[in-house]
């Protein structure tokens, strides 16, 4: 075990409601509702090799004013592994949200959506179907991507300058099947490096390095061969619900040039805010910040919505925020560092 002291923050909170969902082909979900039973609804997809546990520190920051309900997406955390290749897929996704929000989301009642990485491109892959639409008030979509990933990485080096070799060497990187091991202190300045801002302190590359590491080789992998071909621009273009967008300038990932086209796809855009210096894993770095953008939207946008801040809420955060009545617009934001 890592000698790396993980503080409260990380810890993944105790859930008021945990249960199964089965999704249209009959793969299981672990569902967890945290929070507030009552009040109004916030639900949280997490992305590519995390877990419910990667949402803990927003959880903290919105369980006094909402009801958050978070789920593993499959094969990930203690959702049901899929058995063959052909369950992973971005129709998989939607599906396992749509059934979550059936679940979760009486009938007549909405919810807002946040998603980071390959839970945003969940929100996006379920645009335009009307079991989600139809609960769903608005969404945030933190840190992803519409398609296009393999061509925009930045992971390798500007030294490596040929298109061609770069494309080759990221999609090597992005598909290995090769087993993460243990968390190690090289494997911390790995992911630090490719995932993470490059200000992160030791206890949040620590809680992103256990998290990564715990998901299968298998899945891992699987997942990625959907992400390299990539392409839910037609659910973006159909996504109608009031959406907020979220990148930090140091996203090695999905990079800002994916936030700025998905601000130019959508139907209602409410925004877009960048984290100065922020990596891929934007809840984690800034969770103060997501939580008040999630927050912002759920006030806007929810029906009996709370209007104070979530607590705790630190105030570079709330310098970020705009008028609770949010007019459609693609303004640009960014937040104090």
């Amino acid at each position: 075990m890592s000698g790396v002291h993980l503080s409260e923050e990380y810890e993944p909170p105790v859930p008021v409601e945990e249960s199964s969902v089965r999704s249209a082909d009959g793969i299981r979900l672990h569902v967890e509702v945290h929070g507030r039973p009552g009040a109004p609804t916030v639900m949280l997809a997490h992305g590519w090799t995390c877990s419910t546990v990667f949402w803990a520190p927003v959880i903290r920051r919105l369980a006094d004013r909402y009801r958050v309900v978070v789920y593993d997406q499959r094969g990930h955390g203690r959702s049901e592994i899929p058995p063959s290749r052909a369950r992973y897929s971005t129709r998989a996704l939607a599906e396992d949200l749509s059934a979550v929000l059936a679940r979760t989301v009486p009938a007549g009642e909405r919810a807002v959506l946040a998603g980071h990485s390959m839970g945003g491109m969940t929100i996006m892959a379920a645009g335009g179907r009307p079991d989600v639409a139809e609960r769903t008030a608005a969404a945030v979509l933190i840190s992803t991507g519409p398609g296009e990933l393999v061509a925009e990485l930045t992971v390798l080096p500007p030294a490596v300058r040929a298109r061609r070799l770069r494309r080759f060497l990221h999609r090597q990187l992005l598909r290995s099947r090769l087993p993460l091991g243990p968390v190690s202190p090289a494997s911390r300045v790995a992911l630090k490096y490719a995932t993470m801002g490059p200000g992160s302190p030791a206890g949040q590359v620590e809680a992103t390095a256990r998290i990564v590491h715990a998901c299968p080789t298998a899945v891992r992998a699987n997942w990625a061969a959907v992400l390299d071909r990539l392409d839910v621009h037609a659910g973006l273009a159909r996504l109608a619900a009031p959406t907020a967008v979220v990148v930090g300038t140091g996203d090695r990932l999905t990079p800002p040039v994916h936030a700025h086209r998905i601000v130019a796809e959508l139907q209602n855009p409410q925004g877009l805010l960048l984290l100065p210096g922020v990596g891929h894993m934007a809840p984690l770095e800034r969770p103060a910040e997501v939580a008040a953008e999630i927050h912002r939207m759920a006030s806007a946008f929810l029906a009996a919505a709370p209007s104070a801040e979530p607590a705790p809420v630190s105030a570079p955060a709330l310098a970020t925020e705009v008028p609770a009545a949010v007019t459609a617009s693609v303004d640009e934001r960014t937040a104090v560092s």
